[in-house]
């Protein structure tokens, strides 16, 4: 599956589910590759000796929704960029594209600063609001301390990497993951086993990795392969610019941000009725689904820049044929995954802990957790589509509509209705299936049928 250069970074032409594939395959690779250097953290910890991995495996779970925060707020720009620089490239625009990659780089930059002072200086109180106890704290503020060190270069290695994917180059976009995920996979058992440092070791393996990350981002973009560069003088806010990335970008910004509360009620709730047992369960379940949705996500995430392309290059019949594609690709796979967890719990929990209690708990509540995982297919794809054309409150309001919705309120809720921790879990393949098919019906409905005949004017 070989393009050419004009290809790779002009969407508007060549075979639609090849150009698919050849954005979405790296990418794929890529994300795998960046959750191993992420889940291989918790492999490693949840296996520490003297039966302290399943309590470190809560302190990491509580660190999760700050550093998920840390996400959104990536997303916040780069989900909102991207789009828009690819819709000016599809449009011929590039003094606007390269406008816009600048300011991106800018406020990453500006914001994991401030991002990195408020969660230091306030990260105790944070952690125990997020569910911590007196037991867990220790791990996770000894992983987050750390861990919130290489903010700024977390932040520019996922952040700008996805303009070099909508460059057509998502090959230079896999090796930015690559090369920080192998040195995290080589240092993670050294520091945590050879030197002794625990939930410390993962943290600095994590950020030493971020920073060799960061580095092959910043080298792509000063190398004559880019098609755009740094200018410093596109650095001074445009705050016209930047009210269009922040409006698209809250999308992904919210997709994050819920995710962190989804997790912060579940530590709260699974605190409550289980214990800190089952804190670290939702941590092995949450590196699970991370692990299973990739492929899925990849596919929408790939097919981002292909759409915002050719609705700049008004060519609607190839988004509708990336549309269709992601679905019936999306679908398949999603299904094989439900059928794998269905065959193979105590095997995928036993990949994270060998505590005897964990697996039985937690292989009973990934049977809860993944029923209807089938239907994230119609979240993924119906949410990228309006991402992509910048139909900014539907992607907003579906957003919110999944998890602030349903899946928190519904975490609260099913435990007290005598569900107990069972109920935790049962929220989120309710919001499955009832947030993602109003998500992609309400695309269908609004957006796929209503796409004219190409080159004709259309406003999503």
């Amino acid at each position: 599956m070989t393009l050419n250069r004009s290809e790779k970074t002009d969407f508007s032409k060549g075979t639609v589910w090849k150009v698919v594939l050849a954005q979405s395959l790296p990418l794929m690779v890529a994300q795998i590759v960046y959750l191993l250097y992420n889940i291989v953290d918790r492999i490693f910890i949840g296996h520490m000796p003297g039966g302290e991995g399943a309590i470190a495996l809560t302190g990491i779970g509580l660190a999760f929704p700050l550093t998920t925060i840390i996400a959104a707020f990536t997303n916040l720009f780069s989900s909102g960029g991207t789009p828009l620089f690819a819709i000016a490239r599809g449009a011929q625009d590039e003094k606007r594209a390269g406008r816009i990659f600048n300011q991106v780089t800018m406020q990453l930059i500006g914001c994991s600063v401030i991002l990195f002072v408020f969660c230091y200086l306030f990260r105790k109180p944070i952690l125990y609001a997020f569910g911590a106890s007196d037991q867990s704290f220790p791990y996770a503020d000894d992983y987050l301390r750390i861990y919130l060190l290489g903010t700024t270069c977390s932040m520019l290695a996922t952040g700008l990497n996805s303009f070099i994917n909508a460059q057509g180059y998502p090959r230079h976009g896999m090796i930015t993951v690559i090369s920080g995920a192998v040195v995290n996979i080589i240092l993670d058992p050294l520091f945590i086993y050879v030197f002794h440092m625990g939930v410390k070791g993962a943290a600095l393996a994590t950020i030493i990795a971020q920073t060799v990350s960061a580095f092959w981002v910043v080298l792509f973009f000063h190398s004559e392969i880019s098609l755009f560069h740094f200018d410093f003088r596109e650095w001074i806010p445009d705050w016209k610019l930047l009210k269009e990335i922040v409006s698209l970008g809250i999308t992904g910004f919210i997709v994050q941000g819920t995710n962190s509360a989804v997790q912060i009620a579940c530590n709260i709730m699974l605190r409550m009725y289980g214990g800190d047992l089952y804190v670290g369960v939702m941590t092995v379940i949450n590196s699970i689904r991370e692990v299973l949705s990739l492929p899925a996500q990849a596919l929408s995430q790939g097919a981002q820049p292909v759409i915002s392309y050719n609705y700049g290059a008004k060519k609607y019949s190839r988004i509708k044929s990336t549309i269709r594609f992601n679905t019936i690709a999306s679908l398949g796979y999603t299904l094989l995954a439900w059928i794998i967890v269905l065959v193979f719990p105590k095997q995928l929990m036993h990949i994270f802990t060998e505590d005897p209690a964990m697996i039985e708990a937690g292989s009973e509540a990934l049977f809860i957790y993944f029923f209807g995982f089938v239907f994230m297919t119609f979240q993924f794809t119906g949410q990228q589509a309006f991402t992509s054309t910048k139909c900014v409150k539907r992607a907003v309001f579906f957003s919110l509509f999944r998890k602030i919705i349903l899946v928190v309120p519904l975490t609260f809720l099913l435990p007290g209705l005598g569900y107990g921790v069972h109920g935790v879990f049962m929220a989120e393949p309710i919001s499955n299936v009832v947030g993602g098919l109003a998500c992609y019906i309400t695309m269908m409905i609004t957006l796929y049928r209503r796409f004219p005949q190409d080159d004709q004017p259309f406003t999503a």
